[in-house]
């Protein structure tokens, strides 16, 4: 049952072909290109490390034959290839010594300008094998193909181009995800969505060098040790350079068809990572009910399982890392133990010198190596297109329309009318039928009514949170579907029920509204919103840090100064939800008559049950079951014997 549960939670669709993950990398290509200058120096960097491949094979051939059994170069029985033979004109003729020392200092100019192939520079930070880790390290790593002053200038270029592309991408998701509708963000996990931005998304840069630089640069590397056994040995050694040239695709034959095993392990050990995440910020986040229910033990059990779940599939991705591992290994020993057969006997047959041994030893586990890094190559990157099918999964979530054609809205003016408007929540039951009014500006107006009959619903489509099924809603004549909701949305302050406070100082908090806004404005909305004492009464006053969401303060000085900050916005429509539920009477009756003296210049909407709020309002709506059920002034509906609100009124007389 715990398993099924599990699995019901967490985002494991990683059903997608090798179509798919072509797609996913073509897209993640795309952020490349504003840093294809850096790309490109990286690259030729890159090709330079290949340089030593041409010359380092044969330096233990002319060491072995021509130094050790001080054969002359005339009695060499295979030619060395055309770039070899300038040095090789060179050697001939000096003595074992001399040949000894040219070798050594060539050798020492290979390493000081490239370095040898396997000598590589990493710019990294300690890390575990986990994904979060290695996420975190994934971008700001840096690699250099030698271990020369070359290789460290191409890590750092590359530790500029990861930090660039994370960067970019993860710029340009949150963007992205800043634009999704409310009723899309609502049915996404914070944890989970955490998981992808800061352990997903830096996956892109190895994707990119992964399927771009490092294929070329193996296959690259492949056709020069191809090369070579071919212009040197294809006479006396057919079937050897036949049989290394068969590698890459052996190799390929045998990763290629266990790409989706890998894609799928990496899917699940990414998605069982974010419900772990998501498992921890979800019991933190309601500390205080889990502990006032008393189900920390439930919750420690559900974390460890989840945790335990994680482990898991991550051993399983690295169990199929170590069996490729072991059969690449195997196949290229088999190949190295058949190449020295055949050349130990061609060796005492004197078809071959002693040091051809180690060219070809030499060049078949280069090339060994080279072909199951490209097999690997498709194995790997799985676990980077899983990262990014997740992240792309947000980019690919509709946003709220933005077009050219649409209209800024620079000032409101006159009134919001709502005309004939509905709403249905995605796979729910219709919120708000056939509403239709006119709010004017210069107007307090209270939505009033049962709790679920649609007011806050109905609040949340005039800033554009929420988008009418059906219907109409025009601001100053203009339909809401056609204004540009950034222009919108700076004409509308909403504060709403719960207390969304950041866990930084009061000052802080209230200039995430207004960053503009002096000290005398501040003081101004604080004493509006009945916070003013209060915060003259902390020991730092606006500068004192708040705890998590505003823990530190109580719940009425919390929603106050939620009200502060909608009024320091200063716009010409603000909108309340539940302002004073936990006010005191006097506060309450401060606050809403501050409102009423700076009415003029704005429309003030206020959701509200409290009936000392309600009958200050110019004009209230009274919603039952989501229609307008009546609609005026608290003595002209008050005065209707039989009618909703006087039933609403009578009722909380009765409670009180």
């Amino acid at each position: 049952m715990k398993s099924q549960r599990y699995d019901d939670r967490i985002d494991a669709d990683t059903r997608i072909s090798n179509l798919e993950v072509i797609g996913l990398v073509g897209r993640s290509l795309r952020f490349l290109w504003p840093l294809r200058r850096l790309a490109s120096l990286k690259f030729a960097l890159m090709l330079l490390s290949l340089v030593p491949l041409f010359f380092y094979p044969f330096l233990p051939k002319i060491i072995v034959d021509h130094v050790i059994l001080a054969r002359s170069f005339d009695s060499t029985e295979i030619p060395f290839p055309p770039h070899i033979e300038p040095f090789v004109s060179f050697l001939s003729g000096k003595t074992p010594m001399e040949i000894m020392v040219s070798v050594v200092v060539f050798g020492l100019a290979l390493l000081l300008l490239f370095s040898k192939t396997k000598t590589e520079i990493e710019v990294a930070m300690a890390q575990g094998e986990d994904s979060a880790t290695q996420s975190e390290n994934a971008m700001n790593a840096g690699h250099g193909n030698s271990g020369s002053l070359l290789g460290v200038l191409e890590a750092l270029i590359q530790v500029r181009i990861s930090q660039g592309l994370t960067n970019l991408l993860r710029t340009r998701l949150f963007k992205h995800m800043s634009r999704l509708p409310m009723t899309t963000l609502n049915d996404q996990r914070t944890g989970d969505t955490i998981y992808r931005v800061m352990y997903d998304s830096p996956m892109i840069p190895g994707l990119c060098y992964q399927i771009l630089f490092y294929p070329l640069l193996l296959i690259l590397s492949s056709s020069i040790s191809i090369y070579l056994l071919y212009f040197s040995y294809s006479d006396v050694l057919p079937e050897i350079v036949f049989s290394a040239a068969c590698l890459v695709p052996i190799a390929l034959i045998i990763t290629i068809p266990l790409s989706a095993l890998a894609r799928h392990l990496q899917q699940d050990s990414r998605s069982a990572g974010s419900a772990t995440t998501n498992s921890m910020e979800e019991s933190l986040s309601q500390i205080e009910a889990v502990q006032s229910l008393g189900g920390m033990t439930k919750e420690i059990e559900e974390f460890s399982h989840r945790s335990q779940e994680s482990y898991l599939r991550f051993r399983l991705i690295k169990i199929l890392e170590i069996a490729l591992v072991f059969l690449s290994l195997m196949l290229i020993v088999a190949l190295l133990f058949y190449g020295a057969r055949v050349v130990g006997n061609l060796i005492i047959d004197g078809v071959m010198s002693p040091g051809d041994f180690w060219v070809i030893g030499g060049l078949i586990f280069q090339l060994g190596q080279a072909a199951f890094s490209i097999g690997a190559i498709w194995i790997i990157i799985q676990g980077n297109v899983a990262a990014v099918r997740r992240v792309f999964f947000f980019f690919d979530l509709e946003t709220e329309e933005e077009r050219a054609d649409q209209t800024i809205l620079k000032t409101f003016e006159r009134s919001i009318e709502f005309d004939d408007v509905s709403f249905s929540y995605p796979g729910g039951s219709r919120v708000i039928s056939n509403f239709t009014t006119t709010m004017h500006k210069g107007k307090l107006i209270a939505m009033v009514g049962p709790t679920g009959s649609g007011k806050t619903t109905l609040a949340q489509m005039v800033p554009g949170y929420l988008i009418p099924t059906s219907g109409r809603i025009l601001i100053d004549g203009v339909d809401l579907r056609q204004v540009n909701l950034d222009s919108l949305r700076e004409q509308v302050s909403y504060v709403f029920q719960e207390h969304l406070l950041l866990s930084e100082s009061i000052r802080d908090n209230l200039l995430l509204a207004n960053p503009k806004a002096e000290d005398d404005q501040i003081q101004q909305a604080l004493e509006v919103s009945g916070s003013i004492d209060f915060v003259n009464g902390l020991p730092n006053g606006l500068d004192t840090v708040l705890g998590r969401s505003g823990d530190t303060l109580s719940v009425g000085q919390q929603q106050r100064l939620s009200i502060a900050r909608g009024l320091l916005r200063d716009t010409p429509i603000l909108i309340l939800d539940e302002p004073t539920a936990s006010l005191d009477l006097a506060t309450e009756q401060t606050l809403i008559s501050n409102l009423l003296e700076n009415l003029s210049d704005r429309l003030v909407i206020i959701i509200a049950h409290r009936l000392s709020t309600i009958r200050m309002a110019d004009e209230i709506l009274f919603f039952d079951d989501g229609r307008l059920k009546d609609i005026g002034t608290h003595q002209e509906l008050f005065s209707k014997v039989d009618g909703p609100y006087r039933q609403f009124v009578e009722l909380q007389k009765g409670e009180a």
